[in-house]
């Protein structure tokens, strides 16, 4: 527990927190006691408040538009609405043509939504003053000015502070990177079903490749500005790294049904494995801890003895079984050694890394690098191909439109005392997905409830402006940090912010803790219906896009392995491409099946065939990163014409399964041998290579390693073709089934 508190202090959130809140106060505090005005305080404030969401991590350059563009579209609404304020039948209809458009700039990415927001804060808070007592010009223009006061702290902090925010994604990262480790050692044995460990690996890879998004981001925008000093280097070599490391933990050898059949009676050997891979992620926590400067970094002992250990069993298990009958399963136990040995030496590359780099390590060019870097497209293509009830982001921005206006005159109807929490509870809470929006309506109201009854109890104990002050400034950089942790959390810090705020100028304090719970209340059952009756967005309805992606992407993986495997040599860049670009879109389907796991029972249409053609391909793309994993660390024999012949199969099973989800007939021209004279085959050179081992091992040559290898190779690549085939035929009959039930 004291560790986790310590680690919250030192964190990225904390600081972005400590530096709103500074960017906050300091103007409040000069404006009430230098100025005698305090609301010249409170405008620049608010430009804070506004710009300070997009300050999220990324490329510097990322960050300054961000926050440039946020500063000057706040000045532009508040400007705008603090002109018609008092125009209730012009108020209205530009309401909620503002509300739709600022929503709608959502269509161009995650950063796009936080503009978003932010305009909508701008809207919502316009209301909250009197522009007949006070100049609308100089209160927008405060605005303006302290989103950009607010831009000059985060460059500032950038610069105090600049391994920060890069460190804290590469500890993340390190530890996601173990847990995934941790759960594929629990699939390895499992004596129950192995779902919801799926289920777990689903969504860590999906959270592990928006991390490696936001360090590419960072890092290798980053090395165009340094020219490739000494830090981006160690950075780069670093990410590499891992991204080598989850490569290989996402390659698969094991067919675990097969594991299990063959290793029945020998669970023995296979725990060994298991503890191998528990120990590989308890050295990348211990790495981690390196990163925070908990630790220092040191040699790890246990698991040199494990692969010992390992060794002597496999040698058991080929004495005990005897030749040939235990040569499958000797070769399945060796190839799934090399494996984790080859992530020990990944993970030893990391503590090298740590220590120093190696000057002879490849850096990717500036030219390479940026093929890396995922582009945001920024065409104003996006706003009409988006205009249509079959967007997601469309269907948002109109409900949220609409309840908007709901929540407006409702407060005006019933005369709330602060009728723009209604929408700020709206705004806050609104997603897309009707998943996130019921999570954060729950989290919204508790923290609500939970933080008006500390209030409450404090208020009851004392009427002390000055403890009322203490708590409402330490709950400020609380609430920020906690919004991105723990949004729950965040809600009790700026309940509490609110209401001490209000003690200090607002005698009946009590009635403004019952009016934000009212509010809030309101807020979130408006927002809770809009998503679920107002056009919504079942993920059932778009899935089918998800699919396409990752199975097109898939399918370029494949053939990227196919080409390295002829080739050999080094990996071309266009390979890592391809390879990123799978990982990314399997993880955002592993998202989209995630987001329709939380919609209603009734909304899951055809949950299990999704499914099923979920787990098709992420097995698919563990078992492409199998086969390219062992081409790249293994010297590889002339490739077999059966190889071609599985590979041109599977890719036109690949292609009529993108056909019928795009109802389209897609023409394959494919070979003319048969899968099954390609299976016969590998088969046959299989036993050929087998029948040569026995002879050698007659002749009292124990140890042959270009036999070995070549039996290894065979063994393994026809295994996993023919793995990969079968995948790619359930993946046609659970497209069908899928088109067919969810018309």
């Amino acid at each position: 527990m004291i560790e986790k508190v310590n680690r919250f202090f030192k964190s990225l959130d904390f600081l972005k927190g400590i530096v709103m809140a500074i960017a906050i106060l300091i103007p409040v505090f000069i404006s009430k006691y230098i100025l005698n005005d305090i609301h010249v305080g409170l405008s620049i404030a608010l430009g804070v408040l506004f710009c300070a969401p997009t300050d999220v991590p990324g490329s510097t350059k990322h960050v300054f538009f961000g926050i440039l563009i946020a500063s000057l579209l706040s000045f532009i609404l508040t400007f705008l609405f603090g002109s018609i304020a008092t125009v209730f039948w012009l108020l209205l209809p530009i309401l909620g043509i503002s509300v739709f458009s600022v929503s709608y700039i959502a269509v161009f990415g995650f950063r796009a939504s936080l503009i978003s927001f932010v305009g909508l804060m701008a809207i919502i808070l316009s209301f909250t003053r009197d522009y007949s007592k006070e100049s609308l010009l100089q209160h927008a223009s405060l605005i303006a000015l302290g989103g950009l006061w607010y831009l000059l702290l985060t460059f500032l902090k950038l610069k105090l502070f600049p391994k920060i925010q890069t460190d804290q994604f590469f500890i993340k990262t390190i530890e996601k990177t173990a847990n995934y480790l941790r759960v594929r050692a629990d699939l390895l044995v499992c004596e129950t079903d192995r779902n919801e460990l799926f289920q777990k690996l689903f969504n860590l890879q999906f959270e592990i490749n928006e991390h490696h998004e936001t360090l590419r981001d960072i890092i290798l925008t980053a090395q165009s500005k340094s020219m490739l000093s000494n830090k981006v280097r160690r950075q780069q070599l670093l990410f590499t790294q891992l991204v080598d490391i989850l490569e290989l933990a996402v390659a698969n050898p094991v067919d675990y049904e097969k594991f299990d059949l063959v290793f029945d009676k020998h669970t023995e050997i296979i725990a060994d494995f298991q503890k191998l891979m528990y120990e590989i992620a308890s050295h990348l926590d211990h790495i981690s801890r390196v990163i925070r400067n908990e630790e220092t970094l040191k040699d790890n002992v246990v698991i040199p003895k494990i692969i010992k250990n390992i060794e002597r069993n496999i040698d058991l298990y080929r004495i005990l079984i005897t030749m040939p009958k235990a040569r499958v399963g000797t070769l399945m136990l060796l190839n799934l050694k090399n494996y984790q040995e080859k992530q020990v030496q990944n993970v030893i590359s990391l503590e090298r890394i740590l220590n120093n780099y190696a000057t002879n390590d490849k850096i990717l060019s500036h030219k390479e690098a940026t093929r890396f870097l995922t582009p945001q497209d920024y065409d104003f293509k996006k706003l009409t191909e988006n205009f249509t009830f079959s967007s997601p982001i469309f269907k948002h921005s109109l409900r949220l439109a609409i309840i908007t206006i709901i929540g407006f005159v409702i407060g005006k109807l019933f005369s709330m005392q602060n009728p723009y929490w209604i929408l700020l509870t709206i705004a806050v809470i609104m997603r897309p997905s009707f998943g996130l929006t019921k999570a954060r309506s729950i989290h919204r109201v508790i923290g609500t409830l939970i933080g008006a009854t500390i209030a409450t109890i404090v208020i009851l104990f004392t009427q002390n402006p000055l403890v009322y002050g203490i708590i409402a400034t330490i709950s400020l950089p609380l609430a920020f940090s906690f919004i991105q942790l723990n949004y729950r959390n965040a809600a009790v810090f700026i309940t509490l912010n609110v209401v001490f705020t209000y003690a200090l100028f607002e005698p009946n304090i009590l009635s403004v803790v019952q009016f934000r719970i009212i509010d809030t209340l309101i807020g979130a059952t408006l927002a809770f219906s809009a998503t679920y009756f107002l056009w919504p967005s079942w993920q059932f309805q778009n899935i089918h896009e998800y699919f396409i992606s990752a199975i097109k992407s898939n399918q370029l993986f494949l053939n990227e392995i196919a080409t390295f495997y002829h080739v050999k040599g080094e990996v071309s860049t266009t390979y890592k491409v391809k390879r990123k670009k799978a990982f990314l879109d399997v993880a955002e389907m592993n998202a989209a099946f995630q987001r329709l796991s939380q919609d209603p029972k009734s909304k899951q249409i055809e949950l299990s065939t999704i499914y099923e053609i979920t787990v098709f391909n992420n097995t698919f793309l563990s078992s492409l990163a199998a086969l390219g994993a062992y081409f790249r660390n293994n010297k590889t024999s002339i490739v077999p014409k059966e190889f071609d012949v599985y590979v041109d199969k599977i890719c036109g099973n690949i292609k009529i399964a993108i056909g019928i989800l795009e109802d389209t007939e897609i023409l394959h021209k494919s070979t003319e041998i048969s899968i099954e004279d390609a299976k016969i085959s590998y088969e046959k050179a299989f036993n050929e290579l087998s029948n040569k081992r026995d002879y050698e091992i007659a002749q009292g040559e124990e140890h042959s390693i270009k036999t070995g290898s070549q039996l290894k190779e065979t063994l393994l690549v026809s295994e996993q073709l023919k793995w990969l085939y079968k995948l790619s035929e359930n993946l046609i009959e659970s497209v069908k089934k899928y088109k067919k039930n969810s018309l």
